[in-house]
C-alpha cells in the first residue's frame, strides 16, 4: 500500500493537540516533500529518519515521498515526530503491515543509528492518548513518565528494529509496568524549627488554611524566608487531578526535573528575574516560575528589588490563575493558580523602626523604597504582616512548638469545610459566592463598612478582607462570622491612605 497513516501529538503550552503523520509514496524521481507548517527540527526529521532506516539493514523507499502533519494550520517542532514518520515510510512501502498502526500514537525522536531517544512533554500527551483510548508509544526513558496516567497502555522502545520487530508480530514487548520511582516525595521543612513568631506563625495558618497570599515585612535576619518555606509543609496534598496538572507542567518544561511531581512546588525566582522569566514567554512559549508554582507556593524574597513592570505581570494571574502568552503566531494558555508569599524589608537599608536606631534612611528614600510596589499589587495579598526581631539564642536551638504536621490537619479540617459549603478555597470566591457564604450581620456590616472608610481601603480590599474573615470562622469550625473574625482580618490589611 503506498499510503500509511500514523497517530502522533504536539506539544502546544501543556497541551497535546492531535497530529496525523500521513506518508504517501508516488512513481517519480526519488524525492522527499515534508508539508504541514513544520519548524526547523522537523524538517531535518528527513534526514535522522533515512540515515535510522538504512542503518538498521531497512529499505528506504526511493521513490517520490510525500509526508503532511495535519492539522496544517498547527505548528510543530522539535524532534517527537521522528519515530511517526518512520513508521509511515515502513508502512507505506510495505515492510509494516498498516493493521499493525491502529489505534497507537508514537513520540520518539530517532538517532542516525535508530536508537529512539526521549522527547519533552510526554505527560501531556499520555493524558490525550488515555482520553482518546488509543495505545502510546514512547522512547524508554520517557516510560515512566507515560505511566502517570493511570490506564493508559504503554509500549516502552529504545530502538527502531525493536519497535518494527513487535508490529511484524515477530516478537512481543509487554506493556511498560511502573516502577514507582517518580511517586517518591522529599520532607517539607517543618513549622517546628522556627523559634518565636507567633504572630507569623498565626498569619502563616491563616494563608494556608484559604489560600490567601501573604507578605511579610521586616528587617533582615527575622525569618521571614524561613517562614515562607514552611508554607508548603502546611498545604493540604495534591489530589491526582493537580498533581497530573503539576506533573505535566514540569513534562513541558525542559529544565524541570519531573521527580517530586505530587508535591506541591515551591518556587523562589531571584529578584533580578526578567518578565518571561516570571510568567512565561520566548519565541516558542515556555512556561514561567508563576505556571512552574501552579497549586503551590511562588516566594518572591526582596519583594521592592524587583522591576515594578515585571512585578505588575502579576495581577492578572492573581486574579484568574492563568496567564496567556500571545505571539504572532500563537497564542498559548498556561495555569497558574499559585499562592503568592512575599518578603521584603522597611527600608532600603532594612531597619527602619528598630529600637536600636541603625536606619539611617531619609524620609524620601522609605518613600522611594516603598513605591515600588503599586497599591493594585497590594490590593491582591490578602495578609499584610511586620515580622518583629525576636531574642537570640546562639545555643541549640531545639525543636519547640507546633509542628506541620499538626498544623496541617488544623488546615485540611479547614479546607474540607470550605470545599462541602462552596467547591473552592475561600481566596478563590467569585463574588455571589462572596455574598452568599461571607454573611454578615448588619451591626456588623456597618461597622467593617466605617472601618474600610478610615483605611481607605479598596472595594476589592474589602472583599479580599472578608473571606480572610470567612477563613478565621473556618479554622474555629463556626459558621457565623463574628466581628472578632473581622478585627483580626483587620489587622492583616494595612491603610491605603
Amino acid at each position: 500500500m503506498s499510503l500509511a497513516i500514523v497517530l502522533s501529538r504536539a506539544q502546544v503550552g501543556v497541551e497535546a493537540p492531535a497530529v496525523t503523520v500521513e506518508t504517501h509514496l508516488a512513481n517519480g524521481l526519488p524525492a522527499l516533500t515534508l508539508v504541514g507548517l513544520p519548524e526547523g527540527a522537523v524538517r531535518e526529521s528527513k534526514d535522522r529518519v533515512r540515515s535510522a532506516i538504512l542503518n538498521c539493514r531497512l529499505d528506504f523507499p526511493a521513490r517520490r515521498i510525500t509526508l503532511n502533519l495535519a492539522p496544517a494550520d498547527l505548528p510543530k517542532d522539535g524532534g517527537r515526530f521522528d519515530l511517526a514518520i518512520a513508521l509511515g515510510l515502513l508502512a507505506a512501502s510495505g515492510q509494516l503491515p498498516t493493521l499493525a498502526l491502529e489505534g497507537i500514537e508514537c513520540l520518539g525522536e530517532l538517532a542516525l543509528s535508530g536508537a529512539i531517544r526521549p522527547v519533552q512533554g510526554v505527560l501531556p500527551a499520555a493524558l490525550a492518548a488515555r482520553e482518546a483510548g488509543h495505545t502510546l508509544i514512547v522512547p524508554a526513558v520517557n516510560a515512566e513518565e507515560a505511566c502517570l496516567a493511570s490506564g493508559l497502555k504503554v509500549i516502552a522502545v529504545s530502538h527502531l528494529l525493536e519497535l518494527v520487530s513487535h508490529l511484524n508480530g515477530q516478537t512481543t514487548i509487554a506493556p511498560y509496568q511502573s516502577n514507582g520511582l517518580l511517586l517518591q516525595t522529599q520532607p517539607y521543612p517543618d513549622l517546628s524549627e522556627v523559634q518565636g513568631q507567633t504572630a507569623a506563625k498565626r498569619a502563616l495558618l491563616v494563608a494556608a488554611a484559604g489560600a490567601h497570599n501573604l507578605l511579610f515585612s521586616g528587617p533582615p535576619g527575622t525569618g521571614k524566608t524561613l517562614l515562607a518555606s514552611r508554607l508548603p509543609g502546611l498545604l493540604p496534598p495534591l489530589d491526582e487531578r493537580e498533581a497530573l496538572e503539576v506533573a505535566a507542567i514540569l513534562s513541558v518544561a525542559s529544565h524541570a526535573p519531573l521527580t517530586s511531581w505530587p508535591q506541591r512546588p515551591f518556587r523562589q525566582p531571584h529578584h533580578s528575574a526578567s518578565g518571561p522569566a516570571l510568567v512565561g514567554g520566548g519565541s516558542r512559549p515556555q512556561p514561567g516560575e508563576i505556571t512552574l508554582a501552579h497549586h503551590g507556593v511562588l516566594f518572591l524574597d526582596e519583594l521592592p528589588e524587583f522591576d515594578r513592570r515585571v512585578l505588575e505581570v502579576l495581577r492578572e494571574p492573581l486574579e484568574s490563575g492563568h496567564i496567556v502568552i500571545s505571539r504572532a503566531r500563537d497564542r498559548v494558555r498556561f495555569p497558574a493558580r499559585f499562592q503568592l508569599v512575599a518578603a521584603m524589608n522597611p527600608c532600603p537599608c532594612g531597619y527602619h523602626g528598630e529600637p536600636t536606631g541603625r536606619c539611617r534612611c531619609s524620609t524620601d528614600q522609605i518613600q522611594r523604597y516603598r513605591n515600588k510596589l503599586s497599591g493594585p499589587l497590594l490590593d491582591r495579598i490578602d495578609l499584610h504582616l511586620t515580622v518583629a526581631r525576636e531574642a537570640t539564642s546562639l545555643g541549640a536551638m531545639p525543636q519547640t512548638g507546633e509542628t506541620s504536621a499538626s498544623a496541617a490537619q488544623i488546615v485540611c479540617e479547614a479546607r474540607e469545610r470550605q470545599q462541602q459549603r462552596q467547591g473552592c478555597a475561600n481566596a478563590f470566591l467569585d463574588l455571589p459566592a462572596l455574598r452568599q457564604h461571607c454573611v454578615l450581620t448588619p451591626e456588623d456590616e456597618a461597622w467593617l463598612e466605617t472601618a474600610c472608610e478610615r483605611l481607605s481601603l479598596s472595594l476589592r480590599a474589602a472583599h479580599r478582607l472578608l473571606k480572610v474573615a470567612r477563613t478565621l470562622a473556618d479554622l474555629e469550625r463556626v459558621e457565623a462570622i463574628s466581628r472578632s473574625h473581622i478585627a483580626e482580618a483587620l489587622q492583616y490589611r494595612p491603610s491605603s491612605g
